[in-house]
């Protein structure tokens, strides 16, 4: 009976060690695909405001399924949506100075995230914001943007 009540707590301690390391590797990786997509975004806001949208660019997926959802209705591909870019904002002062205010990350799947924020242009040619939404997916190491929307 002794042995019975041995075997039962050892097992007991070790579910409660298991699940608490889970917990934990859980909450390293949301905090370490947080920083990391956070990391992009700040490259991101970078490359706008130095003019260069190929660079901007990069953090999206380069695939005819990337969707991006604007005023203008929905957009499907890379090459599309970068045409689109340079026609919206065919010059530096038209691009302005870029900054995110990211509100919320959601972790949808392993690789998969949800990220809501908000976007401000300050431009010489009147100042611009909105809101966004992006689902990024994590492709050969990297997050890339494969859906956006903004508005």
């Amino acid at each position: 009976m002794k042995n019975i009540i041995s075997f039962f707590t050892l097992v007991i301690f070790i579910i409660f060690s298991v699940n608490s390391q889970i917990k934990e590797d859980v909450s390293t990786s949301f905090e370490s695909s947080k920083k990391e997509i956070t990391t992009m975004m700040l490259q991101q806001a970078k490359d706008w405001s130095n003019g260069d949208v190929e660079a901007f660019m990069e953090g999206y997926i380069k695939s005819d399924n990337l969707k991006f959802v604007g005023s203008n209705g929905l957009t499907y591909g890379w090459k599309q949506t970068l045409k689109n870019y340079k026609k919206n904002y065919p010059s530096k002062e038209h691009m302005g100075v870029l900054t995110f205010d990211l509100l919320e990350f959601d972790e949808l799947a392993t690789d998969v995230f949800l990220v809501i924020g908000k976007f401000h242009l300050k431009r010489t040619v009147g100042d611009a914001e909105g809101m966004f939404s992006i689902i990024l997916k994590q492709i050969g190491g990297k997050w890339k943007i494969i859906a956006d929307h903004s508005s």
